[in-house]
């Protein structure tokens, strides 16, 4: 079974003294269920409900949604259910199919007699939203694709290994070439590969990428089935439209977000409610350019100026297609491919950014495209901006940021080794794990 890190947080939201219903959100397919499961088996009794599988089931929250009457009505549906105080798990699964279980949710938590679990991958989307929902009743756990790390994990690298690579980060020591080259090639298998964990148990099993590419396929025909299903009829066409653009649009040399690839003559207010879809789905994650770098980012962000990045790199270089695949695996951006280097490179970063918990990402760029760093990260000690690099190339634009006493130092990522010089620090592009 894949590592995941939700796994320990799952542990302590079980160990909890007091602890509220748990809401695990994400994008589908992604392992939730099977982490929930795992979880599962230390209790003494387990209880899943999953409402996409069987809606007859939604009938148990038809009426009175008190705790005492809703073990009867599983009685009733589920006569194998046992509810034992205090050893019981009950696990809705696909939550967002019945808005009056996640409603139930407010009634589970005052009762306190037994742990529940919720999970669902439409969860952001308002439409399906109860008008009694449970705020301040609940806790929220976002869940991500496999990161970086949790890929490494799979692939027997050791926690021990990855620590060590963590005090190089940490201390600005250059690493080994022999590990160095490895951990590229590595990073640049995950760039492949991506974090769905369906993907990664088959490449574990099999080291097929040709396969891996074929499932990556099916999640994405599975994931424009979600938009046509859920998606308002008003926004189905536009969503998949916009999902689909993701590649041509940072294939420009302007990576900013445009209407007009989607569709000729398109624009925000055609489609700016068909990418709110796309971002409560967790299909995709946005880049919002800043007006300046200052903290809190959120408060400069430019609202019409934003990136678009699926929320799986693999999923990403899908959407490119096989050719590209095979130039990322041997760092050979022949066939045509090398004027998209750079862009998948940021992509890959985005994912790690994301996969970090951000679920906004920045970048800055001026006007005129004299200045420009890919992402901003707020940290205590103020912004700091990161350069990706898929070359070892001058870095203007992060050196000019450098300069501003509000900048407390800035990454430039690269495909070399780790080094100092003043505030800039040059780190190997896998290491934006660390960031």
């Amino acid at each position: 079974m894949l590592e995941r890190i939700i796994d320990e947080q799952l542990v302590a939201w079980r160990n909890a003294d007091k602890k509220q219903p748990l809401l695990v959100r994400g994008a589908r397919q992604i392992g939730k269920t099977t982490s929930i499961r795992q979880l599962g088996g230390d209790y003494e009794s387990y209880i899943e409900v999953n409402f996409l599988e069987k809606p007859d089931f939604k009938n148990i929250f038809s009426g009175n949604l008190d705790v005492d009457t809703l073990i009867m009505n599983f009685s009733v549906y589920m006569p194998e259910a046992d509810f034992i105080e205090s050893k019981t798990l009950l696990f809705l699964d696909e939550i967002q199919e019945c808005p009056e279980a996640i409603t139930s949710l407010k009634f589970f938590n005052e009762d306190g007699r037994f742990d529940v679990i919720a999970s669902g991958s439409m969860l952001g989307i308002d439409y399906k939203r109860p008008t009694s929902y449970p705020v301040g009743a609940i806790t929220y756990l976002d869940m991500y694709p496999m990161t970086f790390e949790e890929f490494l994990w799979a692939c027997n690298i050791s926690h021990k290994t990855i620590e060590e690579l963590r005090r190089h980060f940490t201390d600005r020591t250059k690493i080994s070439d022999a590990i160095n080259d490895k951990m590229f090639e590595y990073f640049r298998l995950y760039m492949v590969i991506g974090g769905m964990p369906q993907v990664v148990n088959s490449y574990v099993n099999d080291k097929n990428i040709h396969k891996c590419y074929k499932i990556q396929e099916t999640i994405l025909k599975d994931y424009r089935y979600d938009i046509a299903h859920y998606a308002p009829a008003s926004d189905k066409i536009k969503a998949e439209r916009c999902y689909d653009s993701i590649p041509k649009q940072l294939s420009k040399r302007n990576h900013k977000f445009q209407y007009s690839v989607v569709e000729k003559g398109g624009n925000a207010r055609k489609y700016k409610t068909s990418l709110d879809w796309l971002i409560g789905a967790y299909l995709v994650v946005m880049c919002y350019n800043t007006e300046r770098m200052v903290v809190p980012l959120k408060s400069r962000l430019i609202d019409n100026d934003f990136r678009l990045y699926a929320s799986d790199i693999g999923l990403t270089t899908a959407m490119y297609g096989l050719s590209v695949k095979t130039s990322i695996i041997s760092d050979d951006f022949g066939m045509g491919n090398g004027t998209i280097k750079g862009d998948i490179y940021e992509a890959a970063i985005a994912d790690v950014l994301y996969k970090n918990g951000r679920d906004k990402l920045y970048f800055r760029k001026t006007e005129n495209g004299s200045f420009e760093i890919e992402f901003l990260v707020d940290s205590n000690e103020g912004v700091v901006p990161v350069e990706v690099k898929a070359k070892n190339s001058r870095s203007k634009s992060l050196d000019n940021a450098l300069k501003k006493d509000n900048i407390p130092y800035g990454y430039k990522l690269i495909t070399g080794n780790i080094g100092q010089v003043g505030k800039k620090i040059t780190i190997p592009l896998y290491m934006a794990m660390f960031i």
